[in-house]
């Protein structure tokens, strides 16, 4: 590998490992080595390497995931992709762009931005994750219940399969039908099937304003009916984010913000477009969600206000500490419709199990962020928490639902895809995995919970 990409660009100290060795999930596997190559050819022939020797390679961009899809089970060979970080080019004409797989997210959204054209997808971690990580995670965001998630904007892509073949993906335009989707295929596929080293992006123009409104709820019901009828309406939000009763009791214990203590749920709501247009779609929008149980209304008068309201979302994630040290961070989807539901499904394994679980997330699309905080000094409480997590699936999944709508499968969810994937689908991918890494060298012990 010195060979290959150069001594500088190889680790094996045992402090550079340690870097590598986990992500946002709490789980720890310490590498062998750390590559860094450079482009799609040093990656090429670091798999051809691994093939013939006969180690594993786990690609990885920020480490940001939620799943463990970037972390080396079995030790093996850490592959970063960070060093591939160019904006390539940006095609005003065609609304399009070609970037590096290591480039980071909102550094990628403002540079188009400064050219009046718009990336939708806003993940959490976009002021650090790459868009490779993206791409690979399928990642989504708050903006998704108007504009899709990462792979609807994927046009083609540069990718190593895990023999060390370079191949390209689809092309830069809108229609292709050529063959298989390939590009789909590599979208969400958790590093298991390819290194993507470069992507083609569509782009959008940029909205030309935004308006952001915050309402507060006497019950879960009444927000969720909020949502339904605010796209009933023929309103199609940018942004519709949830926070239940326990989430708004943690953030208003922490920071104090006066939230009314009647509340039993708050939506973040905003809209985006024509100055005059996203104006009127405010006062409907209150006009709409007045008579169901509304406490409170907001409308951000400029963008100071706004990043006030958006303020009691982003202090969530540190408000969750003061309920317990650790957190296991699912991610299910139901029917938005189903929202009240689940919620109601979730209370009640709460109690039953007696663990402090927190819910918010992304209503627009049912995307639920379940939050479950545990003190592992307290004995049982990670096989409760564990009992909670199968019980959670289950109910997302009588719902009508799926485990996961953003963070993937990888090593966290493996244990569980067969309670939503039949032995037939487990197959036919893991026919699709063998075919492209007959070896198993990328990634392996990812998504399948047999490997």
């Amino acid at each position: 590998m010195q060979e290959i990409i150069g001594p500088e660009n190889v680790a094996t100290e045992k402090q550079d490992l340690l870097c590598y060795s986990y992500d946002a999930t709490q789980m720890e596997f310490l590498p062998e080595a750390v590559a860094y190559p450079a482009n799609a050819n040093e990656v090429a022939q670091i798999l051809r390497l691994a093939n013939a020797e006969q180690f594993p390679i786990c690609p990885r961009g920020a480490g940001s995931g939620f799943s463990g899809g970037s972390l080396p089970l079995g030790g093996g060979v850490v592959l970063v992709t960070t060093r591939m970080d160019k904006i390539l080019r940006i095609d005003t004409d065609n609304l399009i762009a070609e970037v590096e797989t290591g480039v980071v997210t909102g550094d990628f959204q403002a540079a188009v931005e400064k050219l009046g054209l718009f990336y939708p997808p806003d993940p959490a971690s976009l002021k650090f994750s790459t868009l490779g990580g993206n791409v690979a995670e399928c990642a989504g965001g708050p903006r998704a219940v108007k504009y899709g998630v990462t792979k609807d904007f994927v046009l083609g892509l540069e990718v190593v399969l895990p023999t060390g073949e370079i191949i390209r993906t689809g092309g830069e335009t809108a229609k292709g039908v050529v063959g298989y989707d390939l590009t789909k295929l590599i979208c969400g596929s958790e590093g298991t099937l390819g290194i993507i080293t470069r992507i083609i992006f569509r782009l959008l123009p940029l909205p030309e304003a935004k308006k952001t409104m915050l309402a507060i709820f006497d019950s879960i019901d009444g927000a969720a009916t909020a949502v339904s009828t605010i796209i009933k309406g023929k309103i199609i939000p940018a942004t519709l984010e949830f926070m239940d009763h326990a989430t708004l009791q943690c953030v208003d214990r922490r920071f104090s913000l006066g939230l009314p203590a009647e509340g039993r749920a708050l939506l973040i709501i905003e809209v985006d477009g024509d100055r005059e247009l996203i104006e009127k779609q405010a006062v409907r929008i209150h006009e709409l969600i007045k008579p169901l149980g509304l406490v409170q209304f907001r409308v951000a008068a400029d963008a100071a206000e706004s990043e006030q309201i958006w303020k009691v979302r982003r202090l969530v994630s540190p408000s969750l500490r003061d309920v317990n040290p650790t957190k296991y961070n699912e991610d299910i989807v139901v029917p938005r419709s189903k929202v009240p539901d689940v919620i109601r499904r979730i209370d009640n394994i709460r109690q039953r199990l007696d663990i402090p679980i927190v819910n918010f997330g992304h209503a627009g699309d049912g995307n639920i962020h379940v939050n479950i905080m545990i003190d592992r000094e307290v004995p049982g409480m990670d096989e409760k928490a564990h009992e909670a997590i199968e019980d959670i699936f289950r109910a997302a999944l009588d719902l009508g639902g799926t485990m996961s709508g953003e963070h993937g499968i990888g090593l966290s969810k493996a244990l569980y895809l067969p309670m939503e994937l039949s032995a037939g689908q487990i197959r036919a991918m893991r026919a699709i995995k063998k075919a492209l890494d007959p070896n198993n060298i990328l990634n392996p012990g990812k998504i399948f919970p047999a490997d």
